[in-house]
């Protein structure tokens, strides 16, 4: 999917606020809800491993606090030279709030994009019933 100019922009732009001291990897990324807003977060890590949080952690957190929870896209960037994916955490993050078909759009360093549906990067993902006694 093409990547709107003005996320890719601000993407490029918030790498620079990431938080990496230890990693030297700076991630951004933008999730997009069901309403059309755009909620944006970076990476921040931290000495205590693993007390630090991933962008997608931030961008979703973001979303939720604005009452938002039903995630139609999300957009990663990062510093590495090759497009990047959630890891493993992130990926049960997006797929607990995702609308079936949530896409997750990886942003190269060279404008390029490649996209896969959060169930094909989580296909077992698994959501808890709140209504279900646990």
């Amino acid at each position: 999917m093409p990547v709107p100019p003005a996320i890719s922009d601000e993407l490029r732009r918030l790498l620079d606020h990431a938080h990496a001291p230890y990693s030297g990897v700076h991630v951004a990324v933008a999730v997009e809800t069901g309403s059309g807003a755009v909620h944006y977060g970076v990476n921040v890590e931290n000495a205590a491993y693993p007390q630090g949080w991933c962008a997608e952690a931030s961008a979703i957190g973001a979303a939720v606090t604005a009452g938002e929870t039903a995630l139609v896209r999300v957009f990663v960037a990062s510093s590495l030279p090759d497009v990047v994916w959630p890891c493993g955490g992130c990926r049960q993050k997006i797929f607990e709030l995702a609308r079936p078909g949530c896409e997750v759009v990886s942003l190269g360093p060279d404008g390029i994009a490649e996209t896969c549906t959060i169930e094909e990067l989580l296909p077992r993902g698994f959501r808890l019933d709140p209504r279900r006694a646990v």
